[in-house]
This record gives structure tokens, sequence and C-alpha cells, in this order.
């Protein structure tokens, strides 16, 4: 290490005499890292302690920004580097070191620089004057910082000033708004108080509406089922007074009219009836005996209601049979009234073939004349069937029933023809009984056809 020069004497003898008793002011310590960084740069390598020769290149600026802290450490500890930053000091600023250095520090000067300057050059006293300058600039920082804090107060009152005024401006413009806002609301609460009275109005119209709509429809739909109702009963009527004109016109073209073919039945019926009863009497030819002007009863003749009068049963077959037995009796069976009561579970093809088929048997045992009557309204599609020998096979038309077809074929009868007419419909019967046929039920011809 080189030795200090000639001029570094006294330097060396206040910094052995005197020492800080506490840390340098900050200000001061960075004033003294910049006087370092800037004398840093007249030295050469050998010059510069082994730790600081890596910033050597460094600019002044980035020495003190990265090296500040070395540096202080070494200006500390070295006094070989000390003396040559005074020395560069010196140079640098000569009355400043030349006032340091005698005693009288210049009154003018930054307490800061002198601090530095004194802390470099080590003059006797100097812990003085690094202790007095560092109390000047911490009272020239706090002035600084007081008038700082005035200068930022003041702006703050001024800005504070400035946002009451703002704020007021903006409550009196919101104040201002929120007064429409209440009157608009209010407007609009009374419309909405208006609309939902219309709607209410409007909806209990719509209700009103929809009832009077459903008592309309109501009756209206009980016009339409009258008038259906009525049109099937003039449909029916109809239906009877063609099948009477066509019944006529087919007679007219057979050379007779339908009372001649009515007499003509009669009369076989009472010559029929006769018959039977004079075989059944075996009565001597006619001739007139005393005995005819005796007051005595008569035997008269045999109705389906004469027979009804006897101890049998309303399902006993005898009671059937004996109704077959009258002469030119017309038996009207209601075909599906039949089936259903006695094979309800078959098809109603089979139905009917099963039915026809015992009506032909009794037919050729008891030579009457026999009528069964389907519905037709039971079918899908036209029916193909070739009726039995002896049996005469029916079916109504469309809107008309098998009951109607029935009572017609009753009506189309002369009065005194013995008609017995099968069918277990109460209404069916009652009606056929007020006409003169003889009703039996169902089950009586179903025990009959059992046995052929």
């Amino acid at each position: 290490m080189e030795q200090p020069e000639s001029g570094a004497g006294p330097a060396g003898a206040g910094d052995a005499a005197e020492a800080l008793d506490r840390p340098l002011p900050e200000g001061v310590r960075r004033r003294v890292v910049a006087l370092v960084s800037d004398a840093f740069g007249g030295l050469s390598i050998t010059e510069l302690p082994a730790q600081l020769r890596q910033y050597a290149r460094f600019t002044p600026t980035r020495r003190a920004k990265y090296a500040g802290n070395a540096m202080a450490a070494v200006l500390e500890g070295d006094p070989v580097f000390r003396q040559r930053i005074g020395e560069r000091l010196r140079d640098s600023q000569p009355e400043l070191a030349s006032a340091l250095e005698s005693g009288t520090p210049p009154a003018a000067a930054d307490p800061v620089d002198v601090a530095a300057a004194a802390y470099v050059l080590r003059p006797a006293g100097w812990g003085k004057l690094v202790a007095a300058a560092g109390e000047e600039a911490q009272r020239v920082d706090a002035e600084r910082a007081d008038d700082e804090s005035r200068r930022e107060l003041q702006r703050l009152r001024e800005e504070l000033d400035r946002l009451k005024a703002q704020h007021k401006a903006e409550t009196e413009r919101l104040r201002t708004e929120l007064d429409a806002a209440r009157k608009e609301s209010d407007a609009l609460h009374r419309k909405l108080r208006s609309a939902q009275s219309d709607v209410k109005r409007a909806e209990a119209a719509v209700r009103r509406g929809n009832a009077e709509h459903e008592g309309a429809r109501a009756e209206a739909h009980a016009q339409v089922s009258a008038a259906e109702s009525e049109a099937r009963r003039l449909k029916a009527r109809l239906a009877e007074a063609e099948a009477a004109v066509e019944a006529s016109r087919k007679a007219a073209r057979e050379g007779r009219s339908i009372e001649d073919m009515r007499v003509r039945l009669l009369l076989d019926t009472v010559l029929d009836a006769a018959s039977g009863l004079r075989r059944e009497l075996a009565l001597p030819p006619a001739s007139v005996h005393p005995a005819d002007t005796v007051d005595a009863v008569e035997p008269g003749r045999m109705s389906p209601k004469d027979i009804a009068a006897r101890a049998l049963s309303e399902t006993d077959p005898a009671m059937l049979d004996q109704l077959l037995a009258l002469p030119q009796v017309h038996l009207l069976v209601d075909g599906y009234n039949v089936t259903k009561t006695g094979y309800p579970t078959m098809p109603l093809e089979k139905q009917r073939l099963r039915l026809l088929g015992g009506l032909a048997m009794l037919a050729a045992q008891t030579g009457a004349e026999i009528t069964c009557v389907f519905d037709g309204a039971e079918l899908a599609a036209p029916v193909l069937l070739a009726p039995p020998r002896g049996v005469r096979v029916l079916f109504s038309k469309p809107g008309v029933t098998a009951d109607e077809l029935i009572r017609q074929l009753v009506r189309a009868e002369p009065p005194g023809r013995p008609v017995v007419v099968v069918s277990t419909d109460r209404e069916v019967a009652d009606g056929v009984a007020k006409a003169g046929a003889r009703p039996v039920a169902s089950a009586m011809l179903l025990k009959r056809l059992s046995r052929v």
C-alpha cells in the first residue's frame, strides 16, 4: 500500500483523534457516496482498493447506485483510499477544503456539502462539523418537509373546497334529478294503476264473454242435439213412408193392392183357424139341432193372448210351440238380442249363422213364417249371406234401428193375424204388445232351439 502524501497529515491526525458517535445522516451519506463516485474515475486501477476495482468502468451514477455501500465501507476503513478521495476533493473544491482545514467553514455553503467534505478530509473537529451539518441538514429537511406539508395541506384544502363545491353541485343536480324521477315515478304509478284497472275490467269482460259463450255453446249444442233427434225421427218416418210407397208400387206392379193382400192374408188366417177348430173339436157336419137353441158357451177362436193365460212359465219352450201352432202365425226374431243373450262371446258373423241355422230347422218343423231382423248399424261392410230356407233375413237401413224395423213389420200385419215377437228388450216388447203382437223372451227361443 502506498504511503500517504505530506498534505494528508492534518486529516490523519483529526481522524485518529475523533470519531462519530452516531451513524451518518442519510443525506450526508448520499453526498459522501456521490463525492467518492465522482473522484473514483480519476484513480487508476492500482490506486483502487481490490473490492472496488470491479466498479472502475461504471458511470458515476451507476457506480453510486450499485457500489454505494461498498465505497462507504472502504472509505471508512481505508485511510489511504480516503486520503486519495480527499485530494480529488481539494482539487475540485479548493475553497471549501481550505475553509474546513482552517476551522472556519463558509456560512453560505450547503451544510450537507460541508459535512460530506469534513467526513472525507477529516480536519480537526470534523466530527462536530459532521454532527452540526447533519443537524442543520435535518433542520433544513424538516423545514423543507414542513413547507412541503403546508403546501400539500393547502393544496388538499383547496382540493377539499373544490370537491365540496363539486359535491354540493352534484348533490343539487342529483336532488333535482331525484325530484324529477319521483314525479315521473308518481306519474308512472298512476298510469300503472289505471292500466291495472283496465286489465281487471278487461278480464271481467273476458270472463263474462266466456260465460256467455259457454252458455250459447251449450244452448247451441242442445239445439243441435234436438235437431239431430228430430232429424232422425223424421228420417225414420220418411223411411217408413218410402217403404210404404215402395210396397204400394210393388203391389201395384203385381196387380193387387196392399189392402187386397192384407184381406187375403186375413181370410186365409180365418179359414185356417176354422179348419183347425174343426179338426180339434171333431164336430160333425153343421146342422140345426134343438140343442142349438140352448144358451151355452161356444168355443171361441184361440189367439196368442189366450195361450198366455195357460199355466206355463214365461221361458217354457212349450208355450212357444203352442204359439207357433196357431194358423198363419208370423214369428219375428230380434236377431242380435237373441244371440247376445245366448252366446255373446262369439263373433257377430258366427252368431248370425248359428241363430239362422236353428231358425231354419224350426221353420221346417212348424211351417211358421219366420223373419229374423238384425241391426244394420253393427255392420262394418255389407253382409254376403244366403238366407236359409223358410227364414226371411232383414237388416235395418242406415239411421234405422232393428227395434224400429220390428215395429214396422208388426204394423204392416193385418189385425187379427197372430204375430209373435222374440226380444228381451222391454221397449220393443211393450211397443209390439200395444200393436197386438205377442212378445216372448229370448231365453224361450234359445231353449226351443236347443231341442232342434
